[in-house]
């Protein structure tokens, strides 16, 4: 559409413009923001019928070239001036490789793959996407007896100098020097430290060239183990500032478990109850199990055999565990390789098993963490529902507006058919004309809508922050809803765990917007992507892609699941 020149007239200048009919009033008052210097929502542009409205299709005001608009309002004292930026810009091919890895959105460093590593490559990029292991890290020193100079050239991602045994250090170092790439980065090092802690992965390949394929899981495991011997964080909530594991404040729960006899023994032996750490949930797999909740609650139900002293012989007894408590990270693994005797190898199952964006654990808990639980998720269910509510009650306003906008502006609709309607409705119930959304219903503006909002959101992170349990609110690294968020998928593709490939999926961390109603002025907004990690190779890919890992066959199906608990208000968020 073509452009109609107009002229603006404001505080006694004229400003030539380019009028576009496809856009809007928003659009043209950002226009002339450009020309007059008064920001948009202190503008008032005065047309036939009225002031233009920010969702005004410009088209309807059927301009014409030459014809003069008068604009009302004054720049604020903030925005009156423009001011030259502290730093001068700075372009990208001017950036070093380690500025442009830097840049928000930049494509991450993939892992080059050093003969079937594929499954340690995976596993290290989903591992790396918890930035609460990120800070830790960056802070880890080794207690080792060298000098000072070597453990300086450790902190400088040279660990390989003064700690080249040192998992931990290797770890800190390898993402020290992916942070300074986009390139695909071999991580020498750090698998050489792998090696040397477990010589389980330093295993040759039967065919007697180079190395075998490894179990992705048991790398995850044996990482995590030594993690949590090594890497230590202070505790905030302690007033001596102890010292605790970061896995285990960050990535453990814990069980209750219950241990019954069998039925011919139970009058005389008791249950026994115990309570038990675990760094991972499995989810087991047979022909009933169609999705990860019916593979999860199985696997908290376990057949022991052992011997019964009252019986005199070994029986059967039966292990009922219950978490007790959810970590902030939730590591689910998918029990898909057994040791198949006829072949003497591991084998696959293929099964498709169908998992969740969101997950909730509720029903896996005791009965105590349960009472602590539920009301905080019901209550962020309630919120989702009410925000639902009002933004499809804000869709059918907007529509029934613009018909009524463009009623308005159809000449041969007022001859012939508006008069007689308005004369119909006049002779109606005023409750019947606010029941069809006719002239009781006042329109709001997006910036009204804008401000109910934030005040409905303010006051519902006020509600569901009182109702986090305390005792909860105090352990940082626990999940204090029930709910979780899948981050991370490691992913297994072939018919055995001594063959295949592996790949992995993390989900693209949100761009940080200026946002004035948020804590801050900032908030992180999601674009639902991932990052595909296949091994030196990484790409975007939609969330869609994601829900095909289900498995069902030899194509890539998902072995690692890492969940993160839902993000909740905070002190300093419902304060501001």
């Amino acid at each position: 559409m073509a452009t109609i020149p107009i002229i603006i007239k404001h505080q006694g200048k004229k400003y030539n413009v380019d009028l576009d009919p496809s856009a809007n009033g928003e659009m043209l008052k950002f226009q002339l923001f450009s020309l007059t210097g008064v920001e948009p929502e202190r503008q008032s542009l005065l047309i036939k019928g009225g002031k233009l409205k920010d969702d005004t299709d410009l088209s309807k005001l059927n301009a014409k070239p030459g014809q003069i608009f008068t604009m009302l309002g004054t720049a604020s004292s903030e925005g009156s001036a423009l001011v030259a930026p502290v730093e001068k810009p700075k372009f990208l091919e001017d950036m070093t490789a380690a500025e442009v890895a830097a840049q928000e959105g930049a494509t991450p460093a993939g892992l080059q793959n050093l003969g079937n590593t594929c499954y340690l490559n995976s596993t290290l990029q989903v591992l790396r996407s918890i930035p609460e292991m990120q800070e830790g890290l960056k802070t880890y020193n080794p207690d080792l007896a060298t000098s000072s100079t070597l453990q300086d050239l450790s902190r400088f991602g040279l660990g390989g100098l003064g700690s080249s045994n040192d998992l931990t250090a290797q770890l800190r170092d390898l993402y020290k020097q992916m942070s300074e790439t986009q390139e695909g980065f071999p991580p020498l090092m750090f698998l050489d430290a792998l090696r040397t802690a477990y010589p389980q992965f330093a295993q040759k390949a039967k065919n007697g060239h180079g190395y075998a394929q490894q179990d992705a899981e048991e790398a995850w495991s044996q990482i995590l183990q030594q993690l949590r011997q090594k890497l230590k964080i202070t505790e905030k909530s302690s007033p001596d500032q102890k010292e605790i594991a970061f896995i285990d404040r960050y990535m453990a729960g814990t069980f209750h478990a219950s241990l019954a006899p069998p039925a011919e023994a139970a009058e005389n032996e008791p249950v026994i109850e115990s309570d038990d750490t675990f760094l991972k949930l499995d989810c087991h797999i047979d022909q009933s199990i169609n999705h990860l909740r019916d593979g999860l609650m199985a696997g908290l139900t376990e057949e022991i055999e052992k011997n019964s002293p009252t019986l005199g012989r070994d029986a059967i007894y039966t292990k009922t565990s219950r978490v007790s408590r959810l970590p902030k990270y939730l590591t689910v693994h998918f029990v898909r390789f057994f040791w198949k005797k006829d072949v003497q190898k591991k084998a696959k199952i293929l099964k498709k098993v169908t998992f969740p964006e969101e997950l909730d654990v509720v029903e896996f808990c005791t009965d105590d963490l349960k009472k602590r639980l539920i009301p905080v998720r019901d209550k962020v269910r309630d919120i989702r529902k009410d925000e639902q509510d009002v933004e499809r009650a804000r869709k059918r306003q907007k529509l029934r507006h613009k018909q009524e906008e463009d009623r308005k502006h159809d000449e041969t609709f007022k001859a012939q058919e508006a008069a007689p309607i308005a004369k119909l409705r006049d002779q109606k119930d005023p409750k019947e004309k606010e029941a069809e959304g006719g002239e009781m219903d006042v329109y709001k503006t997006d910036a009204e809508y804008e401000a109910e909002r934030a005040e409905s959101i303010k006051r519902a992170k006020k509600e569901l922050y009182a109702l986090i349990d305390q005792q909860l609110a105090e352990d940082e690294g626990a999940n204090k809803s029930g709910l979780y968020e899948l981050r991370g998928v490691i992913t297994h593709q072939g018919a055995s765990a001594d063959s295949g490939h592996y790949t992995s999926f993390v989900k693209k961390q949100g761009k940080v917007v200026d946002d004035p109603k948020a804590p801050g002025g900032k908030r992180r907004e999601d674009d639902g992507k991932w990052w595909w990690f296949n091994d030196d190779k990484v790409s975007e890919v939609d969330a869609e892609r994601i829900m095909t890992l289900a498995g069902g066959g030899e194509s890539a199906s998902a072995l690692i699941l890492l969940y993160r608990a839902i993000d909740l208000p905070t002190r300093d968020e419902i304060q501001e």
